[in-house]
């Protein structure tokens, strides 16, 4: 390796912009930038820019047409075609459409590339993880589904085992519809259930297609799940499962929209409890996969309480000097955030809790908890095609 991690950042990704109203707001990227600025963090990993993913590589992914599609709007949002889920209310078209979903998946997989080819051990694109593209559609504010292509870019570079760990409150349904029957790739999504929250999908009995039996993996949470539920469910179902796929890298989807605060989902997480599952997942890393990280951010809303702390800690924790909690927040940080929304910003870094939860394993199996008979489902559905026991 010839470096611990880098970032990777082009100021024209703000550029991914519905417009006024919508809830994916890009500022939400503006502040995060700025508080790794803060923090000095780009002392401590390099910050780069890769280009726009071009043709061949959405071709990874995404079908021609509708590609092609998504290009015509760019130029002229009135040309829109719904069939493809382009000028919805959730994906409104866009000038500039393509050239900013293409360079939001260029970071991505530019990501992916880096940490193949050993450049560095941890690469994190916060910009990415719109886990909702279809191969042929928009869905859910995504237009190119960029995790979907560091994985299968990942794959074209000769990667055999590729884990994909989802923990944005939305099922991360795309990823999971690209690599169904490919048994190369290992799809865990932990997400609010199905039946209270887009994009009601996401069951645990939805395992994967033939040839990759148990290589899709769904844990469907009770809304209202707080931080000890949220811990024991990850805790409970995903390092047996990463132990035994044995991946070469680690990709995971660290959407902020679990949070308590977040306005469009029914989760109660805390940033304390966020940033406990980002160190999971490097640990992981490093304990699975040599320490092969691909991290990307995805949903969350509260696009200043919370989604700009939230993934300062992952920038912080890649690049190997994680923030204490309860460290307060840069003070010209707090300025900036007045200035650009009006709003007050938070004074520190998380929400001053201390998470614990019981182990499924020590504390047993609770029959009449709705967050075990979730995790129970799980494990279930796809411990066996790995050799485990439910």
């Amino acid at each position: 390796m010839t470096g611990r991690a880098k970032l990777m950042w082009d100021e024209q990704v703000t550029q991914y912009d519905f417009g006024q109203g919508h809830p994916m707001d890009p500022v939400r990227l503006a502040l995060t930038r700025s508080l790794v600025r803060a923090f000095g963090l780009d002392g401590a990993l390099p910050v780069v820019a890769a280009p726009a993913a071009g043709e061949s590589t959405l071709a990874l992914v995404h079908r021609p047409e509708y590609v092609a599609a998504v290009r015509r709007a760019s130029a002229d949002p009135r040309a829109a075609e719904q069939s493809f889920g382009i000028g919805t209310v959730d994906n409104p078209a866009f000038a500039g459409m393509h050239e900013a979903a293409a360079l939001i998946a260029g970071q991505s997989v530019g990501a992916a590339e880096a940490v193949w080819h050993g450049e560095v051990e941890h690469a994190v694109n916060f910009a990415g993880g719109l886990h909702h593209a279809m191969p042929a559609s928009a869905a859910g504010f995504c237009v190119y589904n960029d995790a979907a292509l560091a994985v299968a870019r990942l794959l074209e570079l000769g990667a055999e085992r590729v884990v994909y760990i989802d923990v944005d409150v939305h099922h991360g349904d795309g990823v999971q519809e690209v690599f169904w029957d490919d048994p190369r790739v290992l799809t865990i999504s932990l997400h609010e259930h199905p039946s209270t929250l887009f994009p009601q999908t996401g069951w645990p009995e939805e395992c994967g297609g033939p040839k990759a039996e148990g290589c899709a993996v769904n844990v469907a949470l009770p809304a209202g799940t707080g931080d000890a539920g949220w811990l024991r469910a990850f805790h409970a179902v995903v390092p047996e499962l990463v132990a035994a796929f044995r991946p070469q890298v680690v990709v995971s989807q660290h959407g902020a929209d679990t949070h308590f605060e977040d306005p469009l989902a029914h989760l109660a997480v805390s940033l304390d409890a966020q940033r406990l599952v980002a160190e999971a997942c490097h640990a992981l890393a490093h304990e699975h996969a040599a320490g092969r990280w691909v991290a990307l951010g995805g949903g969350g809303y509260a696009v200043t309480d919370v989604v700009p702390r939230t993934w300062t800690h992952l920038v912080a924790i890649a690049a190997g000097v994680p923030i204490a909690p309860r460290t307060l927040v840069p003070e010209d940080w707090r300025h900036e955030v007045y200035a650009r929304t009006r709003a007050t910003a938070p004074s520190r870094m998380t929400d001053g809790r201390e998470p614990v939860f019981s182990g499924f394993e020590d504390a047993g199996y609770d029959p009449a908890s709705r967050l075990d008979q979730a995790i129970l489902s799980t494990r279930r559905a796809v411990f066996p095609s790995h050799g485990l026991l439910p």
